[in-house]
């Protein structure tokens, strides 16, 4: 519960985070009248701001501070323009400015009542997207605050739930390009070149009567492999955010009878003829919920992957590792590293698809992590019992 003092009255509601944000010890009030100068010093102090004024210039405060955030960038950019890209030491660089500039537009606040209402003046009905991104609040006729860059996160991802993302290799669906909706939390499959891999790779006969998919995220690799003739899929995750998105598509795209869903750390029980893994590519701790999808610290859930395949793989049958060589590039993890694993956990090497990136980042030279993005290669490789 977050407390503080207007006016020399107390007030208290709900706190609600799901990044890295701490609730803030120190809270004042703060308007239209207030200077985005003054704003980014108290912020940069460590005082949130709980907004009062007009909600859309709240959104326009917000892009102030940014501006003088991307400023204090520019200047250490220019800086050290001058010396080689040094890795990992720039991407630890980059994550730093990257987890600063989120804390501090993170210091302006929007306070809800019990019901997800806004009482700003010109604050939209954004009671659906909060509705959907983190259900009911916990009771007591009490309203919560929430940071504005992750309210605004929250209606984008309601907005891209809505809209959902074509993904060509499925194909089409009711006459219509076949999409996946993301919800709120979900990693969503815009970035779909390694879905090409998944769609082309050779099929094992052993996996066809029966797929797995571990950490199945939105589905999308279950609906894949289903529309490729897979006759059952069983897809797994932790989060119960993830398996009931996953259900969702599955339902929208008329396969749900055809998939098991379970609540669980990597394999079911049995075996399988294809498994398939699309890890978080980079090792290292997740800052946020949507971090959990990039990041997979001390590589987790690569590592018991490969550990647990063999253990459960039918005879003949094949193992899917899905993942970029982006950590090899920033030196955050070796190719070395990953044949050794695979080595130990008595797989072999029966083939690999690669694909280059398609996505914006990987052609931007202004980009912090450009060198990295722009040799990145994505593999889809199949490995077997040895």
């Amino acid at each position: 519960m977050l407390q503080w003092q207007e006016q020399g009255l107390p007030h208290q509601a709900w706190w609600r985070s799901e990044s890295a944000t701490a609730m803030p010890a120190k809270v004042q009030a703060a308007d239209d009248s207030m200077p985005a100068d003054q704003a980014y010093r108290l912020i940069c102090e460590g005082t949130a701001l709980v907004w009062r004024g007009d909600f859309h210039n709240a959104r326009q405060l917000m892009l102030a501070l940014g501006r003088r955030l991307d400023r204090k960038s520019r200047g250490k950019s220019t800086a050290s323009a001058a010396s080689p890209v040094d890795f990992p030491h720039a991407f630890h660089l980059h994550r730093q400015t990257q987890a600063q500039r989120a804390r501090v537009l993170s210091g302006i606040l929007i306070e809800f009542d019990a019901q997800w209402h806004c009482a700003l003046r010109r604050a939209p009905d954004w009671r659906q997207a909060c509705e959907q991104a983190w259900g009911s609040l916990p009771g007591a006729g009490q309203g919560a605050v929430v940071p504005l860059r992750e309210l605004l996160g929250a209606v984008g991802s309601h907005e891209w739930r809505k809209k959902g993302v074509e993904i060509p290799a499925l194909g089409t669906h009711a006459g219509a390009p076949a999409r996946i909706h993301a919800h709120y939390g979900v990693f969503s499959p815009v970035r779909g070149e390694y879905l090409d891999l998944v769609a082309r790779a050779p099929l094992p006969a052993a996996g066809m009567a029966e797929a797995w998919d571990i950490g199945t995220g939105t589905g999308v690799i279950s609906a894949l492999l289903a529309r490729r003739g897979v006759q059952r899929m069983v897809a797994t995750d932790m989060s119960e955010r993830a398996l009931a998105c996953a259900r969702d598509n599955l339902q929208r795209l008329g396969l749900e009878r055809r998939a098991e869903l379970l609540r669980t750390d990597l394999f079911p029980e049995g075996r399988c003829g294809l498994i398939v893994c699309n890890p978080p590519w980079l090792p290292g701790k997740a800052a946020s919920l949507l971090d959990q999808a990039i990041y997979d610290e001390d590589s987790r859930m690569l590592r018991g992957f490969l550990q647990g395949l063999a253990g459960h793989l039918l005879p003949g049958g094949e193992g899917w590792l899905i993942i970029s060589d982006l950590a090899e590039h920033l030196k955050l993890r070796t190719r070395e590293n990953l044949l050794a694993w695979m080595d130990e956990a008595g797989l072999q090497v029966l083939g690999r698809e690669d694909i280059r990136p398609r996505h914006g980042k990987a052609h931007d030279g202004g980009d912090a992590l450009h060198a990295a993005r722009a040799a990145e290669v994505t593999s889809l490789w199949r490995l077997g019992v040895r």
